[in-house]
């Protein structure tokens, strides 16, 4: 019987074109996501949004704690039993990992609805708890992604997560559209407070809505593409002798033993959204005499806006942190450490290739991207660009700190990372209290705080791989040649902007062309400064293209 493509992915192993798939998909996604945030923040307003933000905070931390980390973890565990063909014990894991999320799913969705109040403010609990069933479905969700992760085939999760974003944004706008519509009448803001809320909670529950009904478009197509490919699997696990059979009782202790510490480190590496949320709209009005709704503006701006934009590049390294855990997981398993290695470098290579230059070009164009995303941040464009361009350290931060927090669960370190963001979330933590009670830094006191959060994590995991696997990475192409690049890009490209804003007063026009000549001239750069290679670079998204355009001009 001939093999379909998903059984015969098993064999590649080409780790950064597994991750491309899942970082396209991922830009795509965030791309989607800002260009339908530009008409939901017309919609909703930064009051809407920032309860949008709020609610969406504690959504994030109970998801965390319940499903999120499924696919990472779930992936790791078959990887392991797939490294060593034992395909009947994969498939019972996978079976196993199903009856897991609907038990705990089912748990975190009725805490997080009847809950609601607790975590929240009053005016956001009804958006949080249209959040509540999304936690249940995203569990499905997660094993079934896991399971294709396992074998190292990308594209399926790579394209449910297009389709979950699409049906995301559309849902979203149109429903808080509705929503608004059949409560006020009109889509008009009201002059009086109680019904601007009224109003903002009304299109956050429309927004909230979308993202459920996104999630639900992903599984339906997840669900698919698997029962599509259930015979073969189901008879590959079959036709398994050689492993001895886990008991499921034994299945639920190894499921549990190991999504845990994946829950553990994933929920405090993101806890700080929530306890930054709750300091700074319950905190900061109190100590710096500011109505709560202008607080709740401005972390919707920040969370909303600011943050979603300096979300986009990590998308990378989420891809490839996703594609490295059953890589290094199977490496593992099968004692091969050098080659876990390798994996290791490349990633983090592939990563800071991308990393950097995204997060200088958002240092260098913070006002005209939050204007061009975003046109009506203008009255609040300082604070905004502001946000923006502190964040913009915690791009690369954040992506190396996330690659190396999945390479040490994959080499079984699981309660490093959980570790080392205990201690980065409480020197955060108290840095934003000082910052918050003794400045008046306002909103972007929290950007400074998660960008030193970001550090610490960065480096404390970085040390931990080191002593682990006793990994050293390359300095000098992996990171200098990069940032010397991207600093001569972002030069170069802004001079662009500046010629064309003399001729085209207007930032969100002028800043399109000096982006579209950033792209090239940045790998015409790492090029000349021999910064990549030609293999390296066909491994990136899009890389075999770059490289005929290269060729033709003599570039390689």
């Amino acid at each position: 019987m001939k093999r379909n493509s998903f059984l015969d992915s098993e064999k590649n192993d080409n780790l950064v074109k597994q991750a491309s798939f899942l970082a396209v998909a991922g830009i795509i996604s965030r791309i989607i996501g800002l260009l339908y945030r530009s008409p939901l923040s017309e919609i909703i307003g930064d009051l809407g949004l920032g309860y949008y933000q709020s609610a969406y905070a504690f959504y994030t931390i109970i998801l965390l704690i319940s499903s999120y980390s499924i696919p990472s973890a779930i992936s790791k565990i078959i990887a392991g039993k797939l490294a060593l063909k034992e395909y009947r014990n994969a498939h019972r894991l996978f079976l196993g990992s199903m009856g897991y999320v609907i038990i705990v799913g089912s748990a975190a969705s009725l805490v997080l609805f009847f809950g609601a109040p607790l975590f929240v403010e009053e005016a956001a609990v009804p958006v949080l708890r249209v959040f509540a069933p999304t936690i249940f479905i995203y569990g499905i969700l997660g094993v079934i992604r896991g399971y294709f992760q396992a074998h190292r085939s990308m594209s399926q999760t790579s394209v449910s997560q297009v389709i979950e974003q699409i049906v995301n944004a559309a849902v979203s706008v149109g429903a808080a559209a509705l929503f608004i519509k059949l409560t006020m009448g009109t889509l008009e803001e009201p002059a009086d407070e109680a019904s601007q809320i009224l109003r903002a909670v009304r299109g956050a529950q429309g927004s909230a809505l979308g993202t459920g009904m996104g999630v639900v478009a992903a599984l339906v197509f997840m669900a698919f593409v698997y029962f599509v490919n259930r015979k073969e699997l189901i008879e590959r696990a079959e036709n398994d002798f050689s492993a001895d059979i886990v008991g499921y009782i034994d299945i639920f202790k190894s499921i549990t033993g190991v999504v845990t510490p994946f829950i553990l480190s994933t929920a405090v590496y993101n806890v700080f959204a929530p306890i930054n949320n709750k300091i700074f709209v319950t905190l900061y009005p109190v100590w710096r005499n500011v109505p709560q709704v202008v607080a709740t503006s401005h972390w919707g701006i920040f969370s909303g806006k600011a943050q979603v934009i300096s979300n986009i590049p990590i998308a990378f390294s989420s891809a490839m942190a996703a594609a490295m855990i059953p890589q290094i997981a199977g490496f593992m398993a099968s004692k091969d450490t050098e080659s876990a290695a390798r994996r290791i470098g490349l990633g983090v290579k592939s990563t800071m290739i991308i990393s950097i230059p995204c997060a200088v070009g958002i240092f260098a164009f913070a006002s005209p991207i939050m204007l061009l995303l975003f046109p009506n941040t203008r009255p609040n464009i300082a604070l905004g660009s502001h946000c923006l361009m502190a964040l913009c350290v915690s791009v690369v931060l954040i992506a190396l700190s996330t690659l190396n927090s999945s390479i040490l669960q994959s080499i079984g370190k699981l309660n490093t990372p959980i570790i080392n963001a205990l201690i980065a979330l409480a020197l955060q933590t108290v840095l934003l209290l000082v910052l918050l009670k003794f400045t008046d830094l306002d909103v972007f006191a929290v950007a400074i705080s998660y960008t030193f959060y970001a550090g610490i994590m960065a480096v404390l995991n970085q040390m931990a791989v080191r002593r682990a696997i006793g990994y050293v990475q390359e300095i000098k192409k992996t990171f200098v040649i990069p940032f010397i690049c991207s600093v001569l890009m972002s030069l170069v490209s802004y001079g662009v902007y500046a010629l064309v804003l003399l001729a085209i007063p207007n930032e969100r026009i002028a800043v399109l062309p000096a982006l579209v000549v950033a792209v090239p001239l940045y790998f015409v750069l790492l090029i000349v400064f021999k910064g990549i290679t030609e293999r390296e670079l066909k491994r990136l998204p899009a890389g075999s293209i770059i490289v005929k355009i290269f060729k033709r001009i003599h570039m390689i």
